[in-house]
């Protein structure tokens, strides 16, 4: 068992929020974006990328000529995740592909925006105000109609409820209700993966096009359901 996780999110969980890497089953269905888009050349960012698990799923995706933006603020993370670029076969000869950024999404310097936003973040560690920051900051940085997938473990509300102060439960709840209010307004997409330690949700959101203001699109679930 690989242990950096569980010392990592000790030592700060404002960067680590699991407990282990994702695993393929949930990297899959949060890059699945990423292959609805193929072939032709994407903007991809990957914020919280961790150890690099989802990291590894998204570089073989990558269309010809694709850009990769990879976002870490933990220093030993965004270390080992330099040395997953430098070292990966499919970045072979163009490394540049794939660039590594140790810092926080709401901080990430530039006007680069991006067809895919691909969201590792511990939102669920954070209060109100820091997730309406990040979840802001991501819609800015999306083109229009770009898309954004994040996860949430299933449970954490039931778990927190019973383990935790009732401040840090108010703290979840306040936290649920800024991402409910997110998926209302943009979600087309949902997933349970019960293939994953533990088991997630993934969401996947969208920002409106340009020329068509107010407009949603229709929200299904994994098996295209409608809602």
């Amino acid at each position: 068992m690989d242990w950096t996780f569980l010392t990592e999110a000790a030592r700060d969980p404002r960067t680590t929020g699991a407990v282990a890497p994702s695993g393929k089953a949930l990297a899959r269905a949060l890059t699945d974006p990423v292959r609805a888009l193929a072939p032709r050349p994407l903007t991809v960012l990957e914020a919280g990328a961790g150890t690099g698990a989802v990291t590894r799923a998204l570089i073989p995706q990558l269309p010809p000529g694709s850009r990769l933006d990879v976002v870490e603020a933990n220093p030993r993370f965004a270390g080992r995740l330099r040395r997953l670029v430098g070292t990966h076969p499919f970045l072979a000869g163009e490394p540049q592909r794939v660039r590594v950024h140790r810092s926080y999404v709401e901080d990430l310097p530039g006007e680069q925006r991006y067809d895919v936003i691909v969201s590792g973040l511990p939102l669920t560690n954070f209060t109100p105000g820091q997730v309406e920051t990040i979840m802001a900051r991501y819609l800015e940085l999306l083109h229009p109609g770009g898309t954004l997938t994040y996860f949430a473990y299933r449970g954490t509300r039931q778990a927190r409820a019973l383990l935790s102060s009732r401040a840090e439960a108010r703290r979840h709840h306040a936290v649920e209700e800024v991402m409910a209010a997110y998926r209302l307004r943009y979600a087309t997409g949902r997933w349970s993966v019960w293939a994953n330690l533990p088991p997630a949700r993934v969401w996947q959101l969208r920002r409106p096009c340009r020329d068509a203001p107010g407009a949603r699109d229709v929200l299904y679930d994994v098996t295209g359901a409608r809602r």
